[in-house]
């Protein structure tokens, strides 16, 4: 999985080394040189979409779609539709792991920590800040700032499409199972 996962990171960095010059495997955004917040995260997701060749608009919705519910409830799908991006920190390595999972499942912290390896620690809003230059319940799967092992809830397969956040609390956007798989080379495992 890792040598896929590497490969994968490489190819979508591509266009981003062509557009800035910058190396994005190896040098992470900061505040000084286009750090993100809402509107430029909104911006920053939707061209990764382009670079991955996906055809998604990105929807914005005034109430909110921070919590799965909230999110189902404005797009008019399943919770179980919608994905959950969870950062959590490797314990040993203290590298940030991306659990995608069903809205309508919980995290089984054991059983994810055996297929990454080694324990996880919960996450805080400062680790996912820094590590993704997303904020918390904005968390999109694609344009991370670094190379992040990404997990994918075996669940999601299930549905035809489904909604993940767009960098923001307040937007989303709707991919296949197989194109979230693809488009952030996660290993499909089971997660509760």
């Amino acid at each position: 999985p890792c040598s896929r996962w590497r490969i994968a990171e490489a190819i979508r960095c591509i266009p981003a080394f062509r557009r800035t010059g910058r190396d994005c495997m190896t040098s992470p955004r900061s505040p000084a040189n286009g750090s993100s917040v809402d509107g430029s995260s909104l911006v920053r997701v939707e061209k990764a979409l382009m670079e991955l060749g996906l055809r998604s608009e990105i929807k914005t919705f005034d109430q909110g779609t921070r919590m799965a519910e909230d999110a189902a409830n404005a797009i008019g799908c399943g919770v179980a539709q919608i994905v959950k991006s969870l950062i959590f920190k490797a314990s040993q390595s203290g590298d940030p792991v991306l659990v995608l999972v069903s809205g309508a499942n919980r995290v089984d912290l054991e059983l994810v920590a055996e297929a990454v390896g080694e324990p996880l620690a919960k996450f805080d809003a400062g680790f996912v800040r820094e590590r993704t230059e997303f904020g918390i319940c904005g968390v999109a799967p694609i344009d991370r700032v670094e190379p992040v092992r990404v997990w994918i809830d075996r669940d999601l397969e299930q549905y035809q499409e489904i909604w993940t956040a767009a960098g923001s609390p307040k937007a989303v956007f709707r991919l296949t199972p197989a194109q979230l798989t693809l488009a952030t080379a996660g290993d499909v495992i089971r997660v509760h």
